[in-house]
Formats: C-alpha cells, sequence, structure tokens
C-alpha cells in the first residue's frame, strides 16, 4: 500500500465515524421523540455497518503498515505480539 492510499483510507476511516456519530445523535434523539421503533433500528443498523466499515478499514490500513513494519524488521518477538493484538480484536469484533 502506498503512502497515499493510506492517507486515503485514514480519511475514508474518518468519514465513516464521523457519519456514525452523526447517525448516533439522531437515533438518541428519535428515540427522545418516542419515534418507531423499526425507523430507530434502521438507523441503527446504519451506524453498525458505518462502525463495521471503519473497523475494517483500520485493520487494513494496520496491517499494511505497523504489522508489515514488523514483519520486514525481522524481530519475532514483535511480531508474535502484534498477532496477538490481531487475533483478540478479530475475536472481540466476533462477539
Amino acid at each position: 500500500m502506498t503512502k497515499g492510499t493510506h492517507v486515503c483510507q485514514s480519511e475514508k476511516t474518518l468519514i465513516n465515524l464521523k457519519k456514525a456519530r452523526s447517525h448516533l445523535d439522531k437515533i438518541i434523539k428519535m428515540k427522545e421523540d418516542g419515534e418507531y421503533c423499526i425507523d430507530i433500528m434502521q438507523q441503527n443498523l446504519a451506524v453498525i455497518g458505518l462502525l463495521k466499515a471503519a473497523n475494517q478499514s483500520l485493520m487494513q490500513g494496520h496491517l499494511n503498515t505497523c504489522f508489515a513494519s514488523a514483519v520486514k524488521a525481522k524481530n519475532a518477538e514483535k511480531q508474535d505480539e502484534m498477532v496477538k493484538e490481531i487475533i483478540r480484536v478479530t475475536q472481540m469484533s466476533t462477539k
């Protein structure tokens, strides 16, 4: 991944996180206003989708930068640590 691609990916991640925040504010207002549950759930699912996309983008960026650097450095301890971190966050994302 080139540096420019990483920046572009990083910008997309930020956009998704900001959209999720905006949608979440809307969901809170909808709930406070007693709007129809299905409408609230649809907005909630949109936020979940945005957060999943942001998480995927963050993981991709991590693998292409931090993890790739650790592999190139041939530091077995650092590589093992990073693999454990990736496994841990992957397990968290499947709960």
